[in-house]
């Protein structure tokens, strides 16, 4: 039974992921675990009200795609970044694949963000599947 981690944030890019993860697992057969991270000290009630609709979302789009599915909610500090978070609980399900949704960064962009895509093709502990947004 496979195991497909996939990074979802509630953008075009973590849409992209989730869907081709749900395509992945149907495949493969096996489980999907949803990493859906957020900084400590982030306690807008706002921002908390709206990614707990879009995870419920999500929920509804992986209930009623029939996958088996498992989210996990990850409160990470500022030393932590989502790629190292991603990177662990792979590592952590013993994960067959991971899953990402990428887009076009500029070369300024990169150098001043960093690229977590990058980090996570170079550090998950199996093969990964970067997927662009229509």
């Amino acid at each position: 039974m496979a195991t497909v981690v996939v990074g979802f944030v509630p953008k075009p890019e973590g849409e992209a992921a989730l869907a081709a993860a749900i395509a992945e697992v149907r495949l493969r057969g096996g489980r999907l675990v949803v990493v859906s991270a957020q900084r400590e000290g982030e306690s807008d009630p706002e921002w908390m009200a709206k990614t707990e609709a879009e995870l419920a979302a999500a929920r509804e789009r992986l209930d009623a795609a029939g996958v088996e599915y498992v989210i996990h909610q990850s409160v990470i500090d500022i030393d932590v970044d989502a790629a190292d978070d991603l990177v662990q609980v792979a590592r952590e399900q013993g994960s067959d694949l991971v899953v990402i949704g990428i887009r076009r960064r500029t070369p300024t962009g990169k150098l001043i963000l960093g690229s977590q895509a990058q980090r996570i093709l170079l550090d998950a502990p199996c093969p990964v599947l970067a997927v662009k947004p229509e």
